[in-house]
């Protein structure tokens, strides 16, 4: 799907149809009951493969929004002649834009790479501007996002308090998340612009209109994605830090879940207020990095790197139990109250890392291929966190407790630190801004699709990369 959507219009009409569809598949959880138990399954595949689609296909929209902000276009003075635009570009190539006609733009019009002045502003400096906007934008959207699962969770800790049965207060509950994501979607399919990317190609040199010609290419993108990747030096460091980093977040989430419930005997009531805690710190994260890492002159990779510091006090901080001294006086994870201010930590390190890693990763992508690169940024981000959490229970059954795990918690979250300090985000813009033009130039080599060895310019694109 992810390929297809930087194709054509459908980026936000793939957005849009799968958010309603895994919202209404949530509400219907509350039609499972034990007679049609098999039903929760199927809802909750489809929910939760929606869930995962959309959220692709949302990240996918901060580098364009980025690349034709007001702001950045002002900085880069495009340059008007005969009422067409023509692109000065740093290292890149751009759509055609001859043939726009300028009066008759509208939300459907494609939104063309922006121009670049070599005289004016340089490669690095823009590069600069993009990620400082890009992570302004990405910690405003972490920010709402949080504030939004704080009313929500808060509301659905009140259904399950007074609503009686209990199965049916966590239906209720569900059926009130798939609600509140349908609700929400509406902004965007009424505001959200389409955004279009350049058609896709048939066989025959024309574009594709039909839902399986986008979902046939959008399987043979993946491998192709994956494929480009490769080619961009910094992006593989960078999936690497993140394959490693996200499997991190997820292990310490679920291993200290467990630890509250088995070693330090906590209610679900206290576990919920955790969870609350993570939330408002979240916020507070999301909001508050970008001032911290003005006031400190941080660069993005330098926030990154704070960030992991600072998560790395939380399995650290587990260790000291150990320690007979420590013991003594009640620290070191072994009362339920440490867990509350661990818990704020969680949430100020994830409001960074959710919001700086996104918009980082986002600068790495070449132009017109955010889709793609997302798609292998969330299977990066879902795919690594099987192996944590793996670990952690072997070691959990070798030695009785969960506490021993927290030396592994401890290396995997330090490891992608070195990794992060070997991200190069301008030779990384360079290096994609190349790509992106490489693959506009093949795409543009022909105005009947076809490449003069018989291929099609879609073809010819592929087996260029």
């Amino acid at each position: 799907m992810s390929g297809a959507a930087d194709h054509g219009t459908y980026r936000k009409k793939l957005l849009i149809v799968f958010a309603l569809t895994g919202s209404i598949a949530t509400m219907l959880f509350l039609a499972v009951v034990p007679k049609v138990y098999l039903l929760g399954g199927l809802l909750a595949i489809i929910s939760n493969t929606c869930f995962g689609v959309s959220f692709v296909l949302l990240n996918s929209f901060l580098p364009v929004l980025v690349r034709h902000h007001p702001s950045l276009k002002e900085s880069e003075e495009p340059r008007l002649s005969g009422g067409n635009v023509t692109s000065t570009i740093v290292g890149s190539l751009c759509y055609s834009t001859e043939d726009i006609d300028h009066t008759n733009v509208d939300d459907s019009t494609p939104l063309l790479g922006p121009t670049r002045d070599a005289t004016k502003t340089s490669a690095a400096t823009i590069t600069s501007l993009e990620l400082r906007l890009s992570t302004r934008i990405s910690s405003n959207g972490i920010g709402i996002g949080y504030i939004g699962a704080v009313i929500l969770q808060v509301l659905s800790i009140l259904v399950v308090v007074v609503v009686r049965p209990p199965t049916f207060s966590l239906r209720l509950v569900l059926f009130l998340i798939g609600l509140w994501w349908f609700i929400f979607t509406i902004p965007a399919a009424l505001w959200l612009r389409t955004r279009p990317g350049p058609p896709l190609l048939g066989i025959d040199g024309k574009p594709l209109h039909s839902w399986i010609g986008y979902m046939a290419y959008a399987w043979k993108s993946l491998w192709k994605t994956v494929t480009r990747a490769r080619q961009l030096k910094d992006i593989v460091i960078f999936l690497a830090a993140w394959f490693l980093l996200s499997d991190g977040i997820a292990t310490v989430s679920g291993t200290a879940v467990l630890f509250a419930k088995t070693q330090l005997n906590m209610k679900p009531a206290a576990l919920g207020l955790i969870n609350v805690i993570v939330m408002l710190a979240g916020v507070f994260g999301a909001f508050s990095w970008s001032y911290i890492s003005n006031f400190f002159n941080l660069r993005a990779s330098q926030t990154i790197i704070a960030c992991i510091i600072l998560f790395e006090l939380i399995p650290l901080y587990g260790l000291l139990g150990f320690i007979p001294a420590v013991q003594r006086v009640g620290l070191g994870l072994h009362q339920p109250w440490e867990m509350y201010p661990l818990g704020a930590v969680y949430g100020l390190v994830m409001g960074g890392l959710s919001s700086y890693c996104r918009s980082f990763f986002g600068q790495l992508i070449p132009p017109g291929y955010e889709a793609a690169f997302y798609a292998l940024y969330a299977i990066t981000d879902k795919g690594s966190s099987v192996f944590g959490p793996a670990i952690v229970g072997a070691i959990t059954d070798r030695y009785g407790e969960i506490r021993p795990a927290f030396m592994f918690l401890a290396v995997l979250i330090i490891v992608p630190l070195p990794l992060m300090l070997l991200v190069d985000v301008d030779r990384g813009r360079r290096d994609a801004l190349a790509l992106g033009a490489e693959l506009d130039g093949i795409r543009q080599g022909s105005e009947v699709g076809t490449i003069s060895d018989g291929q099609t310019t879609q073809d010819a694109i592929e087996g260029g990369i």
